[in-house]
């Protein structure tokens, strides 16, 4: 790993460089609702109560090296803590960010609590580019965001940046639809405890504590958060019990500061990942087939069980006025398993050697199986940051490693004799390394027009040792990728304008590498266009972005299967997405304001085969398919807010989404698609106190208020039997109207 040696030679440059103070900018970072205001900096005199001048306000610089700035010239929404608080009534983060451009949200248990999903611009989880205080979060193997294995972790987020688009360099695997920062890193200068408290429909109940020592001997500050979070789901049995903490403990001084975050979630969550088919969606919308393999009652402990704790340790420096230099090591320890009652099984399939009973040979059995995960990850990020007033150069990087476990286990077999609790029906290990680094410059070409060129190379290894379904199969593959961005932006008198060319370049996921030997696909690649001009004023702001996301190779699902007969993606010659965001605001007056977003879009593959199950003849027919829309890609999402702030006490606010017809595959089948819906939204907010400078905010939701039945997700497939062709669709249907009621309060 080359670069990561360059980037550690970093360290002596940067502590031999010149040290001076930083200044603390106004307005610095603020404690969470409803912690006291930190106290602006105000003095330096070293024996005074209030906060010294230090380099630990500015933005984290891990956050800071990977985010987006003001003038960089791509699309972005950045939410602030004010704003997260108010949405975040014990729902999953996806659903805190359904208000912003080109976004799609769904939920299994269909109220937002447990496993949930997000899209944006048509491209879902495993797309996006998640990171947490600038550490990679995507699963190493299957670039999944599992946000159910972070409960309540909004309520330590201070910060969010959605990157639309390829963005800025990031570490983690490539953004191929977009990027999502959050940040827990801001620095709390006064003491805080509050206690926030959420109760809705289907006995959802949110409890956060949160608490933070303020600064404590000029140097310590420790921070901290307790959650629970439970529902029984709008989807029958569909449950989620969830418990999570967080604490950070922080030592600064005046140029630098050291901050250790551990934090962990443990999720237990009934399955509700199956679907129901549309005559089940007409007659009975709740119904989950889940655990009904069993006889009689439906199996109880058919669930989703892991715990994820993580490690963060972070280094900053302000070497002086203009340089700064962050360094990061991480641990994520994941471990779980999720357990179902399976009827009727062969016991070869689990290397179990069938029974002889009562003089009879038996060939099959009931049995509860349990599907494990036990993975390490680990590995170090840096950045060395250069600011003046014409320019911003960052150079960065980083390392990881992944190791994770693949087994299942038997906790019980109807027949025979029970397999020792140490047995494993499979075992199959996997290895990824990956190392990356990356330079970005922004240079002010004049007062008005900034230049921006960004440069990564990222290489990685991935070694798989077999599946569960195919335990022969042996991976071992190398990828190496350079992504170049360049763009220009003009800023003047309100007027923000940029255009933008990136490019995004991604390695396929676990199954993917499971399509057989003989298959194995390639990397996925995108050249990504991006137009925007933006004006800003006091009372109103309004925008446009276009976009073309140009796909090489992109892996699409076709239907075909592998070689164990499991249906994989493969990778599609061209296909592209393009369309325009728009966003716009009125402050009609100082109470009244209204805002929205709508996106337009056309999202096409060129070409591609489509593999329909064959069961009269054997094999799989074959059809072609010529400008088709990609999957999942609405033409049209719209998003319209409405609020009313009659006092400083009352806020009221309505908002509407709408999200058009989505495919469920790449046919543009209008047989198989979910229909377009509108959804709307109420909310109150009150705020007093019941001390002086002792806060209470109560905020109550009514959502979906016109009870329209939706199903933002869902899955299709075809197959040939009886010289009949049949296509059955399966969807995730949402909740009708229901509420969350929240209760703050500040000590």
């Amino acid at each position: 790993m080359k670069s990561t040696t360059v980037l550690l030679l970093l360290l002596p440059l940067a502590m031999a460089a010149q040290k001076q103070t930083t200044p603390i900018p106004k307005g610095a970072q603020q404690p969470p609702f409803p912690a006291p205001k930190s106290a602006q900096n105000k003095t330096t005199d070293p024996n005074s109560d209030t906060v010294p001048t230090t380099a630990y306000f500015l933005q984290p610089l891990e956050v800071k090296a990977i985010r987006a700035s003001d003038r960089a010239p791509f699309a972005k929404t950045n939410l602030d803590k004010s704003t997260i608080e108010k949405n975040n009534l014990g729902q999953d983060i996806p659903f805190l960010l359904q208000q912003t451009p080109s976004v799609v949200v769904h939920s299994d248990a269909g109220n937002g609590v447990g496993y949930t999903g997000i899209r944006i611009r048509g491209t879902d989880a495993t797309r996006i580019n998640v990171t947490l205080n600038g550490i990679p979060y995507n699963d190493a193997e299957s670039m999944g965001t599992f946000f159910v294995n972070l409960p309540d972790f909004a309520s330590s987020v201070n910060s969010i940046q959605i990157q639309r688009g390829v963005g800025t360099s990031s570490n983690g695997a490539s953004a191929f639809g977009a990027t999502l920062n959050m940040s827990t890193n801001s620095f709390q200068g006064k003491p805080y405890l509050a206690l926030n408290n959420s109760v809705g429909s289907f006995q959802t109940f949110k409890n956060t504590l949160l608490f933070g020592t303020g600064l404590m001997g000029k140097h310590f500050t420790l921070d901290g958060r307790l959650s629970n979070v439970q529902s029984n789901g709008y989807i029958d049995r569909a449950s989620s019990r969830l418990r999570a903490f967080y604490v950070s403990l922080a030592f600064t001084r005046e140029k630098s500061s050291l901050r250790l975050n551990v934090f962990s979630g443990k999720e237990k969550t009934y399955q509700a990942w199956y679907g129901i088919d549309a005559n089940t969606l007409a007659n009975n919308r709740r119904f989950n087939p889940a655990g009904t393999e069993k006889p009689g009652s439906p199996y109880e402990n058919q669930t989703d069980n892991y715990t994820q704790t993580h490690y963060q340790l972070f280094y900053n420096l302000a070497v002086s006025s203009k340089w700064s230099f962050q360094n990061a090591f991480f641990l994520t320890r994941g471990k779980g398993f999720y357990e179902e009652y399976r009827a009727n099984q062969r016991f070869t399939n689990y290397g179990l050697v069938p029974p002889i009973i009562g003089g009879i040979p038996q060939s099959r059995t009931d049995l509860i199986r349990q599907l494990w995960l036990d993975n390490y990850f680990y590995g170090q990020i840096l950045s060395l940051q250069y600011k003046s007033n014409k320019q911003e150069f960052v150079i960065g990087g980083g390392w990881s490693q992944y190791t994770g476990d693949h087994f299942g286990r038997l906790p019980w077999v109807e027949k025979g004799p029970q397999p020792s609790p140490d047995f494993a029906f499979y075992f199959t290990p996997a290895r990824k390394s990956d190392h990356h680094i990356y330079a970005k410059w922004q240079y002010r070409l004049t007062d008005q027009l900034s230049s921006f060129v960004d440069l990564q190379y990222r290489g990685l290894r991935h070694q798989m040792n077999g599946f569960r379904n195919n335990p022969q199969l042996i991976i071992d593959r190398n990828f190496s990728f350079f992504n170049p961005k360049a763009g220009l932006s003009y800023a003047q008198k309100g007027w923000l304008g940029f255009l933008s060319l990136a490019v995004g370049q991604k390695e396929p996921n676990r199954d993917d590498f499971e399509s057989g030997a003989s298959t194995q696909p390639l990397s996925e690649k995108l050249y990504d266009w991006e137009a925007g001009l933006e004006k800003k004023t006091t009372r109103y702001q309004y925008g446009f972005t276009l976009y073309h996301m140009g796909y090489r190779n992109q892996l699409v699902q076709t239907g075909k299967i592998n070689d164990v007969g499991a249906y994989t993606r493969v990778n599609v010659d061209r296909s592209v997405r393009m369309g325009v965001e728009l966003q716009g605001s009125v402050a009609f007056t100082s109470q009244w304001q209204l805002g929205g977003n709508l996106t337009w879009s056309r999202n096409k593959i060129k070409s591609f085969t489509e593999f329909i199950d064959d069961y009269d003849n054997g094999g799989q027919i074959l059809v072609q398919h010529q400008n088709t829309d990609i999957a999942f890609s609405p033409r049209l999402t719209a998003q319209l807010n409405l609020n009313y702030a009659p006092n400083t006490r009352w806020n009221f606010g309505w908002s509407q989404r709408h999200v058009g017809r989505q495919f469920l595959d790449n046919t543009q089948n209008p047989n198989r698609a979910l229909s377009a819906f509108w959804v709307s939204d109420l909310k109150a907010i009150y705020n007093t106190q019941w001390r002086k400078d002792k806060p209470i905010q109560v905020i109550g939701q009514v959502n979906n208020v016109f009870n329209h039945f939706y199903a933002p997700n869902g899955y299709t497939f075809s197959y040939l039997a009886g010289g009949q062709m049949t296509t059955e669709n399966y969807f995730y249907p949402m909740a009708g109207i229901h509420y969350m009621l929240a209760v703050n309060i500040g000590f």
